[in-house]
């Protein structure tokens, strides 16, 4: 049986940086909202699976601009961090 060497921590910018990714693709019209939909449960199984590094404050904190901003909606934003526990 092999070793399995756990996958590296995501900073929490990278993690800020891919949900910015996803809204952008999909308001844009690159996606359709089931692709959409796919993607962005996707990113939040692999953020668990990997794990973003840094407190619940830091990871917030990188976070939040995005909401503020309207980077991404409401919507985006609750389920993003309801579904990493973050909420």
């Amino acid at each position: 049986m092999a070793d399995e060497t756990p996958l590296a921590s995501i900073t929490p910018a990278r993690a800020a940086e891919e949900l910015k990714k996803v809204s952008a693709a999909f308001k844009a019209g690159e996606l359709n909202k089931h692709e959409y939909e796919h993607k962005f449960s996707r990113m939040v199984s692999e953020l668990r699976d990997r794990r973003i590094s840094g407190t619940r404050a830091e990871i917030l904190a990188a976070l939040e601009p995005l909401r503020v901003a309207g980077i991404v909606t409401p919507a985006e934003w609750d389920r993003f961090v309801s579904q990493l526990g973050l909420a």
